[in-house]
């Protein structure tokens, strides 16, 4: 699904809610296998073109399996807009091989006008993927201008390279705003409250875990490659406890790799849904960094095991385990919301079918 997903109210004669209203996602491993397969061989025999009508089924499979408030979400792309995006991707990906081959004046120019065309079509894929979800029939939307696309997919991007990265948290600050707060549920836009300085603190908190992890493992097995080293128990890069040695290094590093970026997936995750809102009702994210890391090592495990083919069974696991992990908090009726929403849904989306017929998005 996208970044922004939301929701709303009961069926007629059910009682109101008004508490807490978690999400749920009811798609299995096994029935998303079939789809996922079927995708992947027609795919192939279609040499890419099937590609289109495989996104539109996996995200109808993901959209109607996440429901809140007894009611599921929608998607409605349509495959031929997104093979159009297709098209586009494959002509600049020729484009730009053709330039590197020819000169590399001709592929720079290439790699500029690439740059300068991307905030184009990542903006016209968010109004495309908004546009096509829905919620109890009332379509989510994008109003998000092409400046501010330009500003945060180009401009603060350069910058945070231009200043060694120091900047990314702004970067990625400005980025989700855009996201958030330029979305909107029929009639009704999304806020979001998390500042820079949130975003600052939680890179910080990551850096500063990864350094200590970092500096453990270099203490614990870099001491005692010093010391082989020193006592010239090294000097044959064919024995067999350096070669132990060397690996239980790097096989540590990427283990504590593995456990660290889940840290960062749940930092971030938190602080974006806990400060966002659709109109008066907000939304809380409560994923746990050890569930994550324990998701994220057992689906690679899987998957090398497997040979891919555990992959959609990995991808179920953590969907469900990130949708399961939000709640909708109301404020007041939902019932009340959607009636007033669904009254003005109509005019809202006019007129928007003809001009959101592309999209670039994989």
């Amino acid at each position: 699904m996208t970044d922004i997903s939301v929701f709303q109210t009961e069926n007629e004669g059910e009682p109101q809610q008004t508490g807490p209203l978690p999400f749920s996602f009811s798609g299995t491993g096994s029935e998303y296998f079939r789809i996922w397969i079927v995708n992947l061989l027609l795919s192939i025999i279609t040499l890419g073109i099937y590609s289109a009508w495989a996104k539109v089924r996996r995200l109808k499979y993901f959209y109607g399996n996440t429901t809140v408030a007894n009611s599921s979400f929608e998607y409605h792309g349509n495959p031929i807009a997104i093979l159009k995006g297709r098209f586009v991707a494959v002509i600049l990906i020729v484009a730009y091989n053709l330039a590197v081959e020819s000169s590399g004046i001709v592929a720079l120019v290439m790699i500029v006008a690439v740059a300068f065309s991307a905030p184009w079509l990542i903006w016209k894929s968010l109004q495309f993927k908004l546009y096509n979800s829905s919620y109890r029939g009332i379509r989510f939307g994008f109003r998000g201008s092409l400046k501010q696309a330009y500003l945060v997919y180009l401009l603060w991007p350069l910058l945070t390279v231009i200043i060694f990265f120091l900047g990314a948290p702004f970067a990625h600050q400005r980025l989700k705003r855009f996201q958030h707060q330029e979305s909107r549920f029929g009639s009704t836009h999304f806020s979001f409250d998390a500042t820079v300085g949130a975003f600052y603190k939680r890179y910080l908190m990551f850096f500063m875990i990864w350094l200590a992890g970092f500096t453990v493992i270099c203490v614990l097995f870099g001491g005692a490659i010093f010391t082989m080293i020193a006592s010239g128990g090294m000097s044959d890069p064919t024995d067999t406890a350096s070669a132990l040695a060397i690996f239980a290094f790097v096989f540590a590093l990427y283990v504590w790799m593995f456990l660290v970026f889940p840290i960062f997936a749940t930092l971030i995750q938190n602080l974006i849904w806990n400060n966002t809102r659709l109109g008066l009702h907000r939304f809380q994210s409560n994923m746990k960094w050890s569930r994550v890391s324990f998701i994220a090592i057992t689906n690679i495990i899987g998957i090398i095991c497997t040979l891919g083919l555990f992959l959609p069974f990995a991808q179920i696991r953590y969907m469900k385990y990130r949708v399961e992990a939000m709640t909708l908090h109301p404020e007041g009726s939902l019932d009340h919301f959607v009636a007033a929403t669904q009254a003005q849904a109509g005019a809202t989306s006019e007129g928007l079918t003809d001009l959101l017929d592309f999209d670039l998005s994989l």
